[in-house]
């Protein structure tokens, strides 16, 4: 397509995806949290050895917990499911026979699948207006769901249909706002970098990312709003409704 913007490309939780939009569901059902359920998980599995104290168990995975985030933000690597469990039984001095320890990745990893978060309001709509105008990906950063996982739940939503390109930072070997993460999607798609908008709702990531090199950024304020006032977002969505003119805008500079 003519113009200024060839290819958009979309952040996933709290972008498309509405984060912890699960846990009222599991809380109907009588569930524990996810986070309480990861724990619970990790002392059954182990307790099936040898008796260990659920607390020195709460206290590892608390420790794994933030030495992940310190490591996601601080520099842009995000740890696999199998990774974090790998810590959080080091730490217990402990370890599980691999196919147990399989079995307990495949527990953390689908969680969000078995119960579903809800997707944006309007993010559909725009996603089928944008299609076909524009070249569509997916750039996202795995905390938990890992990227088969998340293809999943894109695919029961009817929506992986409409992109051409996925990179999750569990198999891209890095997170946002490395530039590797928005290079690899420009090959994906097969556009210049620069002719790349990307949406997001995390501004050091989603927007200064591939404003470094050259992309545009915007900020959807659709499911929250982080600091939209400060950002240097090329622009702000605060309705899906909106999206498909912000984008055409932009193209038509």
């Amino acid at each position: 397509m003519a113009g200024n913007i060839s290819a958009v490309t979309f952040d996933l939780w709290d972008t498309v995806i509405v984060d912890e939009s699960d846990e009222p569901k599991r809380a109907a059902r009588g569930l524990l949290s996810k986070s309480l359920t990861r724990r619970e998980l990790v002392w059954k599995f182990l307790e099936k050895h040898e008796l260990i104290s659920r607390e020195l168990v709460d206290v590892s995975y608390a420790a794994t917990d933030a030495a992940f985030r310190k490591v996601w933000y601080d520099h842009s690597c995000t740890w696999s499911v199998n990774e974090r469990l790998e810590v959080v039984l080091k730490g217990l001095g402990q370890t599980l026979p691999e196919e147990e320890m399989a079995e307990l990745v495949r527990l953390h990893e689908e969680m969000e699948f078995e119960i579903q978060p809800d997707l944006a309001p309007g993010i559909v709509e725009a996603i089928k207006g944008l299609h076909g105008k524009y070249k569509l990906g997916v750039i996202s950063d795995t905390i938990f769901s890992s990227g088969r996982v998340l293809r999943k739940l894109l695919r029961a939503n009817d929506l992986e249909q409409y992109f051409d390109v996925f990179i999750f930072s569990d198999e891209a070997g890095c997170s946002k706002p490395d530039s590797r993460t928005f290079t690899a999607a420009a090959k994906g798609l097969g556009v210049d970098i620069t002719k790349i908008v990307h949406v997001g709702d995390r501004d050091t990531k989603d927007i200064k990312g591939p404003q470094n090199l050259g992309a545009k950024g915007i900020y959807t304020t659709v499911v929250n709003d982080r600091g939209s006032r400060d950002s240097s977002a090329d622009a702000i969505c605060r309705d899906y409704a909106d999206l498909v003119e912000i984008v055409d805008t932009l193209n038509n500079g």
